[in-house]
């Protein structure tokens, strides 16, 4: 069992992506209201080596050594993977040791302001930030960020990356009703999308419940009239989660396993984290799926959001 990688895990956009987790939970630059690793317990901007580089290259080259390749080595996991200031270095160690298996990059894409943290990426194939808001009150309002973070930091973080960057930029914009859809906004995002010119802009919405009690998903048809509003050529809706179960990297026996634990007592996401002994985003991939197909269904209680088997 590995503490440092994860998966690999279903991915919608990644195909058979084994994850790479360089913060602990929950050390990140925001705490966005639809987030679902949960709150934020360290909000900050401060770059430092989280965790160690000499322990997560030990045990990636244990798993390259032993395991078939992936079809993507994703950092992501239970913070933003930016944070740490050797994630350049493990990044090379790949790209070294491994030059055929293409590195994906999951950001919230706020630490692009810094020189030093974009430098540090360009090597990675596909670099996958976040963009859910172009004002400022909305950004303050759905991503909850770091103080001294600004809109526009963060949007010049990512124009500037895009003029040093030579690979794919996926531009993911997720969808808050009541937050993010008004007209306002969604002109606002257009004109930062023409001054970032990502290669694709992904909108997404929520598939489990996030931090804040009263956030719901955007319908398929809001998303729809979103993409027709902007009129732009490189918009997709992300796929739906039951699609996960084609991918390669699907593993029937974790779903069967999430779901006889729930059968037997109602669980959250961190309690499952502790009795599985999976990763938290692992974990979240496979209550997606369940959840749409109607199989277990979230319910909000004084500790958080448990889940438990749907009865029909």
């Amino acid at each position: 069992m590995y503490k440092y990688l994860f998966g690999p895990v279903p991915s919608r956009r990644l195909g058979m992506s084994l994850g790479v987790d360089l913060v602990p939970k929950k050390v990140c630059s925001l705490d966005c209201v639809y987030c679902e690793v949960g709150h934020t317990t360290k909000l900050t901007t401060e770059r430092k080596e989280y965790i160690l580089y000499d322990k997560v290259i030990t045990e990636l080259g244990d798993y390259l050594s032993n395991n078939p390749d992936p079809d993507y080595i994703t950092f992501s996991g239970s913070g933003e993977p930016t944070l740490n200031s050797r994630i350049g270095d493990v990044l090379q160690f790949i790209k070294n040791n491994k030059p055929t298996i293409p590195v994906a990059v999951l950001t919230n894409g706020t630490m692009l302001y810094d020189k030093k943290a974009r430098d540090e990426l360009l090597d990675a194939d596909v670099v996958l930030p976040s963009l859910d808001a172009a004002r400022e009150n909305t950004f303050q309002k759905i991503n909850r960020p770091s103080p001294g973070l600004s809109v526009k930091k963060h949007i010049n973080g990512l124009i500037d990356f895009r003029k040093e960057y030579s690979g794919q930029i996926w531009l993911e914009v997720f969808i808050v009703p009541g937050y993010n859809d008004n007209i306002d906004d969604l002109k606002a995002l257009k004109k930062a999308f023409r001054d970032i010119k990502p290669d694709h802009i992904q909108l997404n919405t929520l598939d489990r419940p996030g931090t804040v009690a009263d956030i719901h998903a955007a319908s398929h048809e809001d998303l729809k009239m979103i993409v027709d509003y902007w009129k732009l050529d490189n918009v997709e809706i992300i796929a739906s989660a039951p699609e996960r179960k084609n991918i390669q990297s699907y593993r029937k026996d974790a779903e069967t396993t999430i779901l006889g634990t729930i059968t037997r007592r109602p669980c959250t996401v961190d309690d499952l984290v502790k009795i599985l002994g999976l990763h938290i985003n692992e974990i979240n991939k496979y209550l997606d799926v369940l959840e749409a197909e109607g199989k277990i269904e979230p319910v909000r209680e004084d500790r958080g959001v448990f889940y438990q088997i749907k009865h029909k």
